[in-house]
């Protein structure tokens, strides 16, 4: 499955570079400290979407909150009741020199399920839908491209139903949701659920992992 994404990834990059940002999008990009640039993901339960692509070489912070609903400021409990519209999201900073925005989109779709409709395994509900906030032009453009090629391909068994968005505000998650599993391994969850979903990340990504982490 990996190496199908993947190819259908390589084979469309050169396409979407193609993709121009507006003027608007260029001057703001030309102002982003260190030339940093910003994805908003969502996979499912973000402590482990955070355990993940923290560890991809180029990617300089993620954290964890909420993007996609209505609810102001909301709280964990309220976008666990599935009410806010929010989705369980990660604000990750990448530098585009080390990692590109077309090799996070490579590990979006092939380290979660992209089919599943508002779940991820036995997490249930909008907020764990999975989702692309696009901040611009760009972005927007390259993921519907890789989802159609993706579905004409049919890499998956079914079509991918991932949300692709406009970026309009992310709330950053309580603090203890912050480096959630790094602080948090020993607990039931981490154990059972993110410890083996991580550890077949690093054996599927290890050429793009931080020297750290090899």
């Amino acid at each position: 499955m990996k190496k199908i994404i993947c190819y259908i990834l390589l084979t469309v990059s050169g396409a979407c570079a193609a993709f121009a940002q507006s003027p608007k999008e260029k001057s703001q990009s030309s102002i982003k400290a260190a030339h940093l640039d910003t994805a908003t993901l969502a996979t499912g339960c973000f402590w482990c979407t955070e355990a993940k692509f923290k560890e991809l070489r180029g990617v300089v912070k993620v954290t964890s909150g909420f993007a996609g609903g209505h609810t102001v400021n909301p709280t964990y409990e309220q976008v666990c009741t599935g009410t806010t519209g929010h989705a369980e999201a990660c604000n990750i900073i990448f530098d585009p020199k080390q990692i590109s925005f077309d090799e996070l989109l490579e590990v979006f779709f092939t380290d979660h399920d992209p089919t599943q409709l508002n779940r991820q395994g036995n997490d249930v509900g909008t907020q764990y839908r999975s989702a692309i906030f696009y901040h611009n032009s760009a972005q927007k453009q390259k993921a519907q491209y890789y989802i159609k090629k993706i579905n004409d391909e049919k890499a998956y068994p079914n079509p991918v139903v991932t949300q692709v968005v406009p970026f309009k505000v992310f709330y950053k998650a309580e603090g203890y949701h912050q480096n959630y599993f790094s602080k948090n391994g020993s607990v039931p969850y981490c154990k059972l659920v993110i410890q083996p979903e991580l550890d077949k990340f690093r054996k599927a990504f290890a050429n793009k992992l931080k020297t750290s982490n090899k």
